[in-house]
């Protein structure tokens, strides 16, 4: 890991920044083959080392996975919303979706584990599976059977979180991981292979 100072010059306004550009050299290739990944950044050498910055860097991208679920599976950017308010009150309910569905994956990972929760259960499938099970859910079991959980400490509601995620079968949110991309076939040079246009073809053709 090294860093530069680099200087970013604005030619409209004139203004010239300074920034850093923080190098990480990566252990294992990226999945496009990259070896390193370069970091710009205003934030001073004083507040933050390039270690510091790298770290800081790694966790905003548990930031960016949280946006991506809201925007896939829980569809916080509904097109039909098109008055400001209505927009936010959707993205504020998908929040709270997600703030629920979290609490399930939690569960499942002090039941099942951390590593094969994260690498194999898929947030789209897990959503998915709940909202089409929801609404026949309400309908099948009556609201008086659901008043027991108010009565629950977060202790106690942790211990059904747990006993109820040892039950459900894995295999129905397996993720489906893309495979390896394949290499762009080589393109043909304009030189060995020149258009022609089918007036010209037609004029030669011509008697």
């Amino acid at each position: 890991m090294y860093e530069q100072t680099v200087h970013l010059h604005n030619p409209e306004t004139g203004e010239t920044m300074i920034a850093r550009r923080i190098t990480v050299e990566l252990t294992t290739p990226t999945r496009d083959g990259e070896t390193e990944i370069h970091l710009l950044t205003n934030l001073p050498s004083a507040d933050a080392s390039a270690k510091q910055g790298a770290r800081l860097y790694a966790k905003r991208w548990t930031i960016e996975r949280a946006f991506q679920d809201l925007t896939v599976a829980l569809v916080c950017e509904i097109n039909t919303l098109g008055y400001p308010r209505a927009a936010l009150f959707g993205f504020c309910l998908a929040l709270v979706a997600y703030n629920a569905v979290s609490l399930v994956k939690a569960s499942l990972r002090a039941i099942h584990g951390h590593e094969k929760v994260e690498s194999e259960i898929s947030w789209y499938y897990l959503c998915l599976h709940l909202s089409k099970v929801y609404a026949g859910m309400m309908i099948a079991v009556p609201a008086k059977f659901w008043k027991v959980f108010r009565r629950l400490d977060d202790k106690q509601f942790a211990t059904l979180l747990k006993e109820l995620a040892a039950n459900i079968d894995l295999r129905r949110f397996r993720k489906h991981p893309r495979g390896p991309k394949k290499p762009q076939p080589r393109k043909i040079s304009g030189a060995k292979k020149k258009h022609v246009s089918t007036a010209r073809i037609l004029a030669s053709s011509s008697p």
